[in-house]
């Protein structure tokens, strides 16, 4: 037993005492506690309540009440407890009448005496935990202490500090633990670590913390992990095949990383005794690991023992696992196989004719793994299956021909179009016969396999029309199969795949009329269907009477509606009226009819997808110069502005987006004079779809229409709008900015300005920069002459806040204004030359960061005097330690380099390049490294000239040239 990996399903005998798991053997059903880390909280958190509510005796309210001042009552002697039969009934009966005494158990979970803080600035410890770090509670002295129990106990509270602790606790027992391993040995850490791996209550977080301290740990043992690698293995094989992606990926990691250190011969040795376990949950994991050492050591180092493996004649579980750590290898490492896919191929082939069934199902599937991964390449490789695959799905059924079927259906993609062709209508004869088959899973794969043979090159239309279409359409669009989500996606990709073989009337024609159908799961299906075809083939094959029974059957799908978590139909319909174009005009007056009846439906969802209807239509309707009813739509939208849903107001705002963008401001109805003041209340709705789609069309208005309201009412949005720029979502906040650049080119920058730079004082961060941004876009808009001197004005304010706002207003300013910038540079230059020499890291910081944007913008432009006199400011902050600073200085550099040219700036970096300091030095060469990577070219022709010696020519007199 010991050592063992353990089992999913681990059979025993009823009654027999359990046995406990000792020493990571394979734990029996007894030996685990069964209760998950959810449940466990649970019942604790149920108990710890009951504790909390159980009756106050006497002894408990002597406590509370003080001593004096109070009297205990006697009951009245006529007083008797209410003992009714429905009470009675409610009592706990005893099991024999008489009450008898039995011994309790012990419960750990009622230790409440562990100290909620332990010694030693130790972490928090759970109940749980009690079993392992129990040992911690004990206030020994450690000069007493063997060098192996101080180990155990240092280990033990670094432990804990990763479980339990804090994020800096846990940073600093990381390092301690990745530093020391050596020291601590592999035998003490994985004796600790690996039973807390195994603890039933391990949350997610924890576990993934302990799995981290394994993998730093790996590194450091290196080699002296071998001896550990069948343990940690049983604890990290279940990761594997976990549900969660991340754990799956930590424990191939893990695995990868464990393989390096222990070698290939060490980690078959340890796995080799589970290849032909009985147990198909050992044999799975095993592959699965297998398969990992392969991707982290080679595909070539592993194929010998494959071969052995694969080919044995011991057991067939042995056969079994070798042919699906194959599989495996094909479906983690992908195309990486192709330079091994014929050995590989050969290996197993020779399962396709083995005497047990499983064996042949999962040499089928390796070989549809193998196919899948070396697509589109690799057909030669498989010339020795194709006819035993063959032979096989005329003389097999069940889940071996699912398995036979699936093989091929992704080597025919491989082939020539005349091969594919001949074997297309070869294996459809059998998939046609399957379609009826009542097997779920054998749906799934026959409908994989459709979709793959009819997506060939080979396969002709008019073959899939007479021979496929009408059974495929009988067995399978029915409404059973829009119940299972797999089978509903499936049939709809393969159906798309069908309609772009035959054409759209082809498919369409078949299931439009079923949109009428009673089920409405049956004409979601349909709806996708017809969506995905007409998006990807348009609607120019599909004739008058289809086009009339079409708009019938999508506009009745769209009215039944009832579920609330699909947009499929809003979808479909969008995708429906735009693909007709011009044709769908008879229809529109109907079409608006049916939206006006919903926009006055009692249910919430209807409204709002009638709302999003009316976005998607409005091209098509100004398309088919249907203005009058757009507008007939505005005024109606505009009367349900005061709905209360916000996911509904939001739907409306963006319907009048839309119509607003197709009909224009002068045509719009109700007039934009009438429509904005409306907005401007709505604009403090704190939802964010309402926001986003409000300030959508707010600027939109400022942008196309600032004609039509007076000032006033655009000073009055400023101010509504200073608050979006506090929203969470940065759509919004971009939005925002806009508006405002907007909103100066109408009215003027002076005011929208005034407005900005009072909201320079405010706390929040996010806040001023989103101002910056926008007093940016102010003076793009508006030109940088009308705002820089209301800015520079600003600066002359003693507020740290608003001098930092109006550095980084700068900075976006020269970001947006580019070339433009060579008309300013010399007014700004003595205000970015105080910041420079600023006290304050993040002036200097912010300053940096304009002069970037200053230099690449004029770089070329003959404003190289202010360039090198902003450089002898900048160059000094080239020691700041603070990761941002830095940034910054470095970044500003760089943009010099580009504008002035390396020649001058190597001219800062020589001084200190050979400093007797190592740190002055260090610095030195990271911004040299950094010109170098640059500007390696041209700085050749500024190397120093050195002398020539006896035996070696350092001049290069080609460079002392000049033309």
């Amino acid at each position: 037993m010991g050592c063992a990996t353990p089992m999913a399903g681990a059979a025993y005998t009823p009654g027999v005492t359990p046995v406990g798991g000792v020493e990571l053997a394979t734990p029996t059903p007894g030996a685990i506690n069964l209760q998950s880390a959810q449940l466990s909280n649970l019942l604790r958190w149920e108990r710890d309540i009951e504790d909390r509510n159980c009756p106050l005796t006497d002894e408990d309210l002597d406590s509370m009440f003080p001593q004096k001042g109070y009297k205990i009552l006697d009951p009245p002697a006529s007083y008797v407890p209410i003992r009714t039969p429905a009470r009675k009934l409610l009592a706990t009966p005893t099991p024999m009448g008489t009450p008898l005494y039995a011994i309790p158990e012990e419960n750990r979970d009622q230790q409440f005496d562990v100290p909620k803080e332990l010694p030693g600035g130790l972490p928090f410890m759970k109940l749980e935990d009690y079993q392992y770090f129990g040992a911690l509670l004990n206030e020994e002295d450690e000069e007493q202490l063997s060098r192996d129990e101080h180990i155990e106990r240092k280990i033990m509270k670094l432990l804990l500090k990763v479980k339990n602790g804090t994020p800096p606790q846990r940073k600093m027992a990381f390092r301690q633990l990745t530093d020391k391993a050596r020291e601590f040995g592999a035998s003490q850490l994985f004796s600790q670590i690996l039973p807390l791996l195994m603890q039933p209550t391990l949350e997610d977080q924890e576990r993934h913390l302990l799995v981290k301290v394994i993998d730093r740990v790996l590194y450091k043992l290196d080699d002296l992990v071998r001896p550990y690698v069948h343990k940690i293995l049983v604890v990290i094989e279940p990761l594997l095949i976990d549900e969660d992606y991340y754990a799956r990926a930590e424990g191939r990691e893990i695995i990868c990383n464990l393989s390096k250190a222990a070698g290939l011969a060490t980690m078959i040795a340890a796995m080799r005794p589970d290849i032909d376990n009985t147990d198909e949950y050992v044999r799975n994991t095993t592959a699965r690991a297998f398969s990992v050492v392969a991707s982290a050591l080679g595909i070539p180092a592993i194929l010998p023992f494959l071969k052995a493996v694969c080919q044995s004649k011991k057991s067939w579980q042995a056969r079994h696992t070798g042919i699906k750590i194959v599989q495996q290898i094909a479906i983690l490492m992908g195309y990486a196989v192709l330079p091994h896919l014929r050995y590989l191929v050969e290996i197993i082939e020779h399962g396709l004719n083995d005497d047990n069934q499983k064996v042949r199902t999962i040499t089928a599937l390796s070989l549809a793994a193998l196919a899948e991964a070396s697509a589109p390449y690799g057909i030669e490789s498989f010339d020795s299956v194709l006819k035993p695959l063959w032979k096989g799905i005329r003389s097999h059924r069940g889940k071996v021909l699912a398995a036979f079927l699936k093989a091929i259906g992704f080597l025919i993609p491989l082939m020539d179009a005349v091969y594919a062709s001949y074997y297309t209508k070869e294996v459809m004869i059998i998939l046609i016969r399957e379609f009826q088959s009542p097997d779920e899973e054998m749906k799934k794969i026959v409908l994989k396999v459709v979709k793959q043979c009819v997506s060939t090159e080979g396969v002709e239309a008019d073959y899939i029309r007479s021979e496929i279409l009408p059974e495929f359409f009988r067995n399978f669009w029915v409404r059973r199969m829009a119940l299972d989500r797999r089978n509903y996606k499936q049939l709809v990709e393969t159906t798309v795949e069908l309609g772009n073989k035959v054409g759209v009337p082809d498919i369409v024609g078949r299931i439009m009329e079923d949109l009428k159908d009673e089920s409405e799961p049956y004409r979601v299906m349909i709806m996708e269907t017809i969506e995905k075809l007409v998006a990807d083939l348009g609607a120019s094959d599909i004739d008058a009477r289809m086009e009339e029974l079409l708009i019938d059957g999508v506009l009745y799908a769209f009215q039944e509606q009832t579920s609330d978590d699909t947009n499929v139909m809003l979808n479909g319909f969008g995708a429906v009226v735009n693909s007709l174009g011009k044709r769908v005009k008879p229809y529109l007056p109907q079409i608006c009819g049916a939206i006006k009846s919903l926009l006055n439906n009692k249910g919430v969802k209807v409204r709002q997808h009638a709302a999003d209807l009316i976005t998607r239509v409005a091209v098509v309707m100004k398309l088919c110069q249907e203005e009058q009813l757009m507008g007939h739509l505005g005024v109606v939208l505009y009367e349900y502005l005061g709905e209360e849903y916000p996911e509904v107001l939001g739907s409306i705002l963006g319907a009048l987006k839309a119509i607003v963008n197709s009909i224009g401001m002068s045509k719009m109805t109700p007039p934009i004079k009438d429509l904005l003041p409306r907005l401007t209340p709505i604009l403090r709705n704190r939802h964010e779809k309402v926001q986003e789609n409000c300030i959508d069309l707010v600027g939109r208005i400022a942008d196309r229409g600032a004609e039509f309201i007076p000032s006033r009412e655009w000073m009055r949005i400023c101010f509504e709008l200073l608050e979006l720029l506090k929203a969470h979502k940065k759509g919004i906040r971009r939005a925002t900015v806009n508006t405002f650049g907007y909103i100066a080119k109408a009215i003027g920058p002076q005011d929208v300005l005034a407005t900005l730079l009072n909201n320079l004082k405010v706390q929040e961060r996010q806040n001023r920069v989103c101002t910056t941004v926008a007093i940016a876009i102010v003076a793009e808009t508006c030109s940088p002459f009308t705002v820089l001197p209301a800015l520079m004005n600003e600066y002359r304010v003693p507020e740290l806040n608003v001098q930092n706002g109006v550095l980084k207003s700068l900075s976006f300013l020269f970001e947006y204004i580019g070339e433009m910038g060579k008309d300013y540079i010399y007014a700004v230059t003595p205000l970015l030359v105080d910041a420079l020499m600023d006290r304050d890291l993040v002036h200097r910081q912010t300053a940096a960061s304009a002069v970037k944007h200053i230099a690449l913008g004029v770089a070329g432009l003959g404003c190289e005097d202010a360039l090198v006199h902003l450089m002898n400011y900048v160059w000094p902050n080239i020691f700041e330690t603070s990761p941002h600073v830095i940034n910054a200085v470095m970044e500003a550099i760089e943009g010099m380099r580009v504008a002035l040219g390396a020649a001058v700036v190597l001219n800062y970096y020589l001084q200190g390049l050979f400093h007797p300091a190592r740190k002055v030095r260090e610095v030195y060469w990271k911004f040299y490294n950094s010109l170098y990577i640059g500007a390696q070219d041209a700085m050749v022709a500024a190397y120093p000239t050195l002398v020539d010696e006896e035996w070696k020519i350092y001049s290069r007199p080609e460079l002392t040239i000049f033309v």
